[in-house]
């Protein structure tokens, strides 16, 4: 007695199987409850060639769904080589979809945009196939498949036919170990039915295993074996189902599910490429509404540029002017009490203390007053300042000629000056050189030994080019004799940031010495400063404002990319059925949207500059910052990525058969 060979594992086990639409949990919950598929009980083996058929309604293709991982039962088991296809995840079900099924669709469901190879190809770039590997085995196919010729061919360039056949290739990409066909022959004309209903018998012979759904009960006949689906449920099963292996059946090798777990998919750097290749064709193909988003983030960049610009040309304008009156000077003077009494001395013992104070840079007293000036039989009343050698330094202001004079001879009362530069204009007017010449100021003669340069007045004093500039103590010896302290002090801090401070510590040092406040601290730096706060926040209000326009360009790009998502919600389920994970989705929208952005930011950045650069022409204070255009367009970038993101998100997290129907 021969005993008979055991039972093989399933490729495809189902028991009790339940699918209900609507009902508490599903939509907004006011659908009635729709069963569909009623206990379904349904062993297919591996190399098999099963026809389901039945009437609209009844409910074959929500099974054909099922087996396909595309949806999932309501209740029930659905176990793949074992596997129980309810424990996997999103992913796994993606990698099922891609490794093991190939689907072949009534409406063909080829990407519009796509050719015919790049069609066949998707499958394996979800699969992380080399590009040159994959696209390599697609011509191979649609060659084999009769389309040598037509490669490059999109699909509406090609008969039903054709792309029939190109759906076929696409399924046989990755290996298609199951071939599922939803009425494959559906939308064909005889001819091109009888050609596809021969592949599928040539790949049913090669090993494949084929579900084919139809309605069409003499198709349905070609198959080996039919199954009858009525109202759900299965009514008639003509095949051998009890797992023993026929003679002359033959399978590909097993698939090893077990990798689903552990499978990475595409890399980053393939999938981003497919990405950026499909984004730009998109752009190229929709070129109106592209440029129309492009043009308000190229406006929000370029008027980030702009705008910060045109402020920081006028803060550096203001801070020049800053520069020429002393960014951190202060004036220091006697001055009676608010009590009343006499203004207390500032002795030389409260300069030197002051100098030691950190917060501060420079101390230099002052003695001026107009002087008769005479040279030969020129004379004339000058304003004579006497003062450190600090002066040039307190005052950012530079010598035009010869040199100023030094501590030591400040020291050693030695009697030199130098010009203003009226000064020397008025006194020396054909001299070329009048250095080492001798000026009588009041009475005492001193050498000339230097010319400033040219500098004009402050905010209507007089001006110090219209000065002599002599050392301190020699003016006090020489000229200025009855002086017992200096008329005022100019006093810096050690920098621009503590001016204040320097003030403070400054009132705090001589209240202690004179215990009361008789002195006066005048600080034309600190509302210098002031004014120069004013005109950054003003650029930031200037900045802010054209960020505005930046964000109005962002929710653009997400309108449009919300209206892509609508559009090819059809090419997402094709995706996903192929092989897409919810991460592929994701990505590549968000590339799509990015990249719209990095392209407007880009025009942006050149816009802001050629704008600029007229401003600069029509003699408008323009200063472009590396850092705000970098910022502009890194803004611009974010942009996409943030309002990008929730469309991007919404097309992955799509249902495949949901996506499918979609228009």
């Amino acid at each position: 007695m021969v005993t008979p060979p055991a039972p093989a594992e399933a490729l495809i086990a189902l028991r009790n199987l339940r699918k209900r639409y609507g009902g508490p949990g599903e939509g907004d919950g006011q659908q009635p409850e729709v069963e569909v598929l009623h206990g379904i009980d349904l062993r297919i083996d591996a190399g098999e060639f099963v026809a389901i058929v039945g009437a609209s309604g009844s409910g074959k293709s929500t099974l054909m769904h099922i087996l396909g991982c595309l949806d999932r039962a309501s209740e029930g088991s659905y176990h793949f080589a074992g596997h129980d296809v309810a424990a996997f995840t999103a992913d796994q079900l993606a990698w099922l979809r891609r490794e093991a099924f190939g689907f072949v669709f009534q409406g063909y469901h080829l990407i519009a945009t796509e050719s015919a190879r790049e069609n066949v190809e998707v499958p394996a770039i979800y699969a992380g196939a080399p590009q040159a590997e994959r696209a390599a085995r697609a011509e191979a196919l649609l060659q084999r498949l009769g389309l040598a010729g037509k490669l490059d061919l999109r699909p509406n360039q090609l008969s039903g036919g054709q792309q029939q056949r190109v759906s076929i290739a696409r399924a046989l990409m990755n290996g298609g170990r199951i071939i599922l066909a939803d009425e494959p022959t559906g939308a064909l004309d005889s001819q091109s039915g009888t050609e596809v209903m021969a592949l599928l018998h040539e790949l049913a012979d090669a090993g494949h295993t084929i579900i084919l759904i139809t309605h069409d009960r003499a198709v349905a006949a070609q198959a080996r074996r039919v199954i009858e689906l009525r109202d759900g449920r299965i009514v008639d099963d003509s095949g051998n189902h009890s797992g023993i292996a026929r003679e002359g059946d033959r399978a590909l090798p097993a698939l090893d599910v077990a990798q689903a777990a552990s499978d990475r998919g595409a890399t980053f750097g393939g999938n981003l490429r497919e990405s950026l290749r499909t984004a730009l064709r998109g752009m190229r193909l929709n070129r109106s509404r592209t440029g129309l988003t492009l043009l308000g983030i190229v406006i929000g960049v370029a008027s980030v540029i702009v705008m910060l610009a045109v402020g920081e040309g006028a803060k550096q304008r203001v801070v020049a002017q800053m520069g020429t009156l002393g960014t951190t000077i202060m004036y220091l003077g006697a001055r009676g009490p608010a009590s009343g009494g006499p203004p207390g001395p500032i002795t030389p013992e409260d300069l030197a203390a002051i100098a030691e104070l950190p917060a501060i840079g420079h101390v230099m007293p002052v003695i001026g007053d107009p002087i008769t000036v005479r040279y030969g039989r020129a004379d004339r009343e000058v304003y004579v300042f006497a003062a450190s050698q600090d002066m040039p330094t307190v005052h950012h202001w530079k010598l035009g000629q010869g040199r100023y004079y030094t501590e030591a001879e400040d020291r050693d009362l030695a009697p030199l000056v130098v010009l203003g530069h009226n000064t020397r204009a008025h006194f020396f007017p054909d001299v070329a050189d009048p250095l080492g010449r001798q000026l009588l100021i009041g009475n005492s003669p001193f050498e000339v030994i230097g010319v400033m340069s040219e500098r004009g007045s402050d905010s209507g004093a007089e001006s110090y080019d219209d000065m002599v500039f002599i050392p301190y103590r020699a003016g006090r010896a020489r000229v200025y004799q009855a002086q017992t302290q200096p008329d005022y002090t100019v006093v810096t801090a050690a920098s621009v940031a503590q001016v204040r401070e320097a003030e403070a510590a400054m009132r705090t040092l001589l209240l202690a010495r004179h215990g009361r406040e008789d002195f006066a601290i005048s600080n034309p730096a600190a509302k210098l400063q002031a004014e120069a706060e004013t005109r950054s926040a003003m650029t930031m209000m200037l900045g802010l404002v054209a960020a505005v326009s930046l964000l109005v360009g962002g929710i653009g790009v997400m309108n449009v990319m919300l209206m892509t998502v609508r559009e090819r919600t059809r090419e997402i389920g094709i995706r996903m059925a192929t092989g897409a994970r919810q991460r592929d989705i994701l990505r590549q929208f968000l590339t799509e949207a990015m990249l719209v952005t990095w392209v407007g930011g880009t025009a942006g950045v050149v816009a802001g500059l050629l704008v600029g650069g007229a401003l600069i022409a029509w003699g408008v204070p323009v200063i472009f910052s590396v850092t705000a255009m970098a910022g502009a367009f890194l803004c611009a970038v974010a942009t996409g990525l943030v309002f990008g993101y929730m469309p991007a998100r919404t097309a992955a997290r799509l249902d495949p058969v949901v996506a499918l129907g979609g228009q």
